[in-house]
């Protein structure tokens, strides 16, 4: 019995000692390492837009106060009342939100039929067709404003919401296509050639099997373009006027006068432009997240 009562103390050692005990406390610290450096990344993602919120809701004169403060003293939105009354923002919001609309339609209309013709025929130059449409996206595109801006002008289509909708298909369609063709790559053609047994066209099958399996894909496709048409900035300032289908991302820019920056109405404007991208990725949220899942499964 002593002998047991002796041995009582090396056993404790020995089993504060096991690799076990170790082990966890590597992962314990890890995962308190992982946390932190999760904590910090979303503070500096989210800081700037928590920032522009509390400033779109101070007084001007709180604004450029000597006195820092990072809580205004007051809350007050005169800052949006005056943006969305005296500065024709909403037109601005409304000529976005058209060409983005077009943007998406024409690029999705576009993209899908190349991106599943390109996906399910193997003819000469498949892969060439595809670098090609990468390398267009290596193009600096301010070489193409003069000669998009003639062409543009000739067309009649300067400073209207299909020409600046068509300029920016132009450049977002091969985004569309290698992001839609990826996803095209991950559906069995048995399915189709089914279909197709049963009498339907390949259109038919396009249409009816392809598209409602991808559509997780197509959502996540769409926000990226809708972000990219929404977001632009150097093509509908060249390409527009103040009375035709300038955009919000100009009128913001021309807000700022020589001897004034009016940074509330600024901060404003931002918050009220950034609610569209947030309530469309609270809608696909999930299909986007699955969609770009499903984008690296080649099948």
């Amino acid at each position: 019995m002593a002998s047991v009562t002796a041995n009582a103390p090396v056993y404790e050692e020995s089993r504060s000692r096991s690799p076990f005990g170790s082990l966890k406390r590597t992962r314990r610290f890890f995962d308190v390492l992982a946390s932190i450096v999760v904590l910090a990344v979303v503070t500096f993602a989210i800081g700037p837009i928590v920032w522009t919120v509390l400033t779109s809701l101070k007084t001007e004169a709180e604004i450029v106060s000597r006195d820092f403060r990072f809580l205004p003293t007051s809350l007050t939105f005169e800052n949006y009342v005056t943006l969305w009354e005296r500065s024709g923002y909403p037109h601005l919001l409304l000529n976005s939100t058209i060409v983005t609309g077009m943007t998406v339609l024409m690029s999705l209309s576009i993209g899908t039929v190349a991106a599943y013709s390109i996906s399910r025929y193997r003819f000469r130059g498949r892969s060439s067709l595809m670098i090609f449409y990468l390398v267009i996206r290596m193009f600096p595109f301010t070489l193409l404003l003069i000669p998009l801006f003639i062409m543009l002008r000739n067309l009649s289509l300067f400073d209207t919401h299909f020409g600046l909708a068509l300029t920016y298909t132009t450049f977002l369609l091969p985004l569309c296509v290698w992001m839609l063709k990826g996803f095209f790559d991950g559906i069995p053609p048995d399915l189709e050639e089914a279909s197709r047994v049963d009498g339907s066209t390949r259109l038919g099958a396009l249409i009816r099997i392809v598209l409602p399996l991808a559509r997780q894909g197509i959502a996540a496709t769409t926000v990226f373009i809708a972000i990219g048409a929404w977001n632009e900035y150097v093509w509908a300032l060249l390409l527009t006027t103040a009375d035709g289908a300038r955009t919000w991302p100009v009128g913001l820019q021309l807000m700022v006068g020589e001897f004034q920056m009016p940074w509330g109405v600024l901060s404003a404007s931002g918050i009220i432009s950034i609610i569209p991208i947030i309530i469309g990725f609270a809608i696909v949220q999930r299909a986007l997240v699955s969609g770009l899942m499903a984008g690296g499964v080649k099948g």
